[in-house]
């Protein structure tokens, strides 16, 4: 890989993507990685890193490694999810507040701009890198990492707070579905089916986190049950009506995974359930190396700090509670944008990132 994209190949203002962070950001971005199809994302991450003289890998289920030193883990996720603009970069975006070049494309917030600056940092400090696969589907990639390498001294996980904020509380996940079946019969018998017993069931389900919840009590606080998928119809042999549904329950760092799952298996009544994943919350310490070390960076770039909790869950949520090492989640862009068809990212930003993040390994390095 050349240290600047050529930038004839993309819409972009002279001179907009001449550094070879930037370069590397629009390269990654202009290439597709939708979650399972990460390669060739992969491929360009190993390149980089050899070709700045640092070992990279792909290891077996497709994450790139750059082992170094392991005061800390600079590690996020290459995929992203489907869609979204293509590669371009204008100049100035009211809606932002800036004048200068922003990068629009897909992944460009989430989170392949958090990715870039890792890289880049990784590069500049010496310090171990990985990009993982899968977080946005069942978080395949930080798995394998959990089992396959030394644990860290401290992770900086990517994942869009803006330059001059940390994120150090995640919701966690418990994903379930649920399955009922009753004999078929005439649509104008009075019993109920198991379409109405699945629809049943989730107005049952979503009743008792309202009725847990408090007026006051913001999202990070709460349960989120969601509905991520709803089937019901004839068996291929007509003799019986079938019904699942795919249920994703968000948990707050009040709660436990476990917790959760009890709630909704009280309120089962017909059919079963099978939990198909689950992930704990997290709530990391103000104080620790990790998030001191990043409060001192964005001050060092002229910003004052300040501290998220976020709704989602992240892979974050799995290296600390199997590493039990600190843990914080950094990385440019307004997490506002994730996903959104005008996902897009200042590249001013950008660099603002790659030195908070420099500043901070460095810190933990000493």
């Amino acid at each position: 890989m050349n240290d600047a994209l050529d930038s004839s190949t993309i819409d972009a203002p002279a001179g907009a993507l001449d550094s070879p962070g930037r370069a590397l950001l629009a390269e990654l971005v202009a290439t597709p990685s939708p979650s399972g199809d990460e390669a060739a994302v992969a491929e360009l991450l190993r390149a980089f890193f050899e070709h700045h003289d640092r070992e990279a890998f792909v290891d077996a289920v497709g994450n790139v490694r750059a082992p170094a030193d392991d005061s800390v883990l600079l590690t996020s996720h290459m995929d992203t999810v489907p869609g979204g603009p293509k590669l371009r970069v204008l100049t100035g975006d009211e809606e932002l507040g800036v004048d200068g070049p922003v990068l629009h494309g897909r992944g460009s917030v989430d989170a392949t701009g958090p990715l870039a600056a890792m890289a880049v940092a990784a590069v500049e400090t010496g310090v171990s890198f990985a990009g993982v696969v899968q977080e946005e589907t069942d978080s395949a990639g930080a798995r394998h990492l959990l089992t396959d390498r030394s644990v860290p001294e401290a992770v900086i996980n990517g994942e869009p707070s803006g330059w001059d904020a940390l994120t150090l509380g995640y919701r966690g996940l418990v994903a379930g579905t649920f399955t009922v079946e009753t004999a078929a019969s005439h649509s104008s018998r009075p019993e109920p089916n198991a379409i109405d017993h699945a629809t049943e069931w989730w107005e049952a389900v979503r009743g008792a986190f309202e009725n847990d919840s408090t007026d006051d009590a913001g999202v990070f606080d709460t349960v989120t049950a969601t509905a991520t998928a709803f089937d019901g119809g004839l068996s291929p042999d007509g003799d019986a009506v079938e019904a699942t549904v795919d249920a994703q329950f968000r948990v707050p760092p009040g709660q436990t995974p476990e917790s959760v799952r009890e709630t909704v298996e009280a309120a089962t009544i017909h059919g079963s359930l099978s939990w198909t994943d689950e992930i704990p919350p997290l709530l990391g310490d103000p104080r620790s190396s990790v998030a001191g070390a990043l409060r001192a960076g964005i001050r060092s770039a002229g910003g004052e700090p300040t501290h998220l909790r976020k709704s989602g869950t992240a892979d974050a949520n799995l290296y600390a509670a199997e590493w039990g090492v600190p843990v914080a989640t950094y990385g440019p862009g307004d997490s506002a944008l994730d996903h959104a068809p005008d996902e897009r990212l200042p590249l001013e930003e950008f660099d603002r990132a790659v030195a908070v993040l420099s500043t901070a390994s460095t810190q933990l390095i000493s």
